[in-house]
């Protein structure tokens, strides 16, 4: 996960590894990517309940047997499905729970792009409580985590997991005594920690709005180098509980800055730059590390030259996805299949074509080299002194959108304090 993401970071409570008996409950925006990224972060092992579709998939199948997944047949999926069709599967996370186990479940339902969370099935919690029948005094437990993308389609963008606090199931159903009332409170709670994850919004372009004066804010505090998406999110909370406000209070100041902030996003996206480039202009790369881009140019070039040919692939598959939230999923799920096979090509054809000693360590070379050129090109295509290389009416034109943008911004801030 860290080769398809350039920054994966941990924000909140994450769980000790030898938590046991939980039900990890998370927002869903890619079948594939959601879950792998929270299994590979936490500590603990978890096994994850995943749409019985998947299993379909070609080269997918593995990978959810591995770890350990659990198929849950969906109406939406199976709309002939039994009532009891899952009961087997219910039965058998029941039992993994009461005997220690963890569960990783996306109780949505669905895996979109909405900015809000969607209403809760009810199944995370009936799981639980099936567990609790078959153990009583086992002490279950259950957490939040929430995922947030900068990009979600993109390879290397950034993502950060928030983990909520966990939940004891005895302290959740102590004062209700019926199967359904306590059902519909631990259900309720989760949806509840969720959201207080999550940055919602009324829409999708609302939510990139924030998203946006978010990055705006947090680049002019760092001045030298890129914030973190976990800087970023932290600011976009202060930035929609600002936006809730300015709705009922004055809603041009919202009209204000959506069309200047659009207006200069617009102009980036013209001129190929990031709002760092522009709010940092003056950025110097460190020494060190035009030594490390220097010295390290030849294996990213050659590493460039061997996978030259499968790196576009995931991304064309990808491109024939009939549902927009599985783009994600198809590219790392090809790339997960594909370049192990390159991989293992190139090193089965230098070793027939090369001598012995020659054979090891090129074939060595060819498995290092994909790797420092990830490395390579996150560097290159975040250099510093972009901005410089722009004419100077282009330079003109986005530094006096920036200001007429940051003005708006300032102004609204000021309407919600006073």
């Amino acid at each position: 996960m860290h080769v398809y993401f350039r920054s994966v970071q941990r924000v909140g409570q994450v769980p000790a590894a030898t938590v046991g008996g939980r039900v990890f409950v998370a927002n869903h925006h890619n079948a594939l990517v959601d879950p792998m990224l929270i299994l590979t972060d936490a500590p603990c092992v978890i096994s994850p309940v995943a749409k019985s579709t998947l299993w379909r998939i070609p080269g997918f199948r593995w990978l959810l047997d591995i770890a350990s997944a659990v198929p849950i047949v969906r109406r939406q999926d199976v709309p002939e499905k039994q009532a009891d069709s899952n009961a087997a599967a219910f039965d058998r996370i029941a039992a993994h729970l009461a005997g220690g186990g963890n569960i990783l479940i996306f109780p949505e339902g669905k895996s979109h792009a909405d900015p809000t969370i969607a209403p809760l099935r009810s199944g995370a919690a009936r799981m639980l409580m099936a567990a609790h029948a078959l153990k009583p005094m086992a002490p279950l437990s259950f957490q939040a985590v929430a995922l947030e993308f900068d990009a979600a389609d993109t390879f290397r963008s950034r993502t950060a997991l928030l983990w909520g606090s966990p939940r004891g199931l005895d302290d959740v159903i102590a004062s209700h005594d019926a199967l359904e009332a306590q059902v519909d409170a631990i259900t309720e709670l989760m949806q509840t920690d969720l959201r207080s994850l999550v940055i919602e919004s009324a829409s999708r372009e609302d939510r990139l709005l924030v998203g946006r004066v978010a990055q705006m804010l947090s680049n002019d505090r760092a001045a030298t180098s890129d914030a973190s998406l976990g800087d970023e999110l932290a600011t976009a909370r202060a930035v929609a509980s600002v936006g809730a406000q300015l709705q009922q209070l004055a809603p041009a100041r919202i009209d204000e800055v959506r069309t200047t902030v659009q207006t200069y996003f617009g102009h980036l996206a013209q001129a190929e730059l990031r709002d760092i480039d522009v709010a940092a202009p003056l950025r110097r790369r460190p020494l060190s590390e035009l030594l490390r881009l220097a010295t390290t140019a030849p294996l990213a070039l050659v590493g460039l030259l061997l996978y030259a040919l499968p790196y576009p692939l995931p991304r064309i598959v990808a491109q024939r996805a009939d549902d927009a939230d599985m783009v994600s999923t198809l590219k790392l799920g090809v790339a997960l299949v594909l370049y192990p096979v390159w991989a293992t090509l190139l090193v089965v054809a230098t070793m027939l074509l090369l001598p012995w000693p020659a054979s090891i360590g090129v074939s060595i070379l060819a498995l290092v080299a994909p790797f420092v050129t990830v490395w390579w090109l996150d560097r290159w295509q975040s250099r510093p002194g972009r901005f410089a290389t722009r004419s100077s009416e282009t330079r003109t034109s986005l530094a006096e959108a920036r200001r007429a943008a940051m003005a708006a911004i300032g102004r609204a801030q000021a309407v919600a304090v006073t």
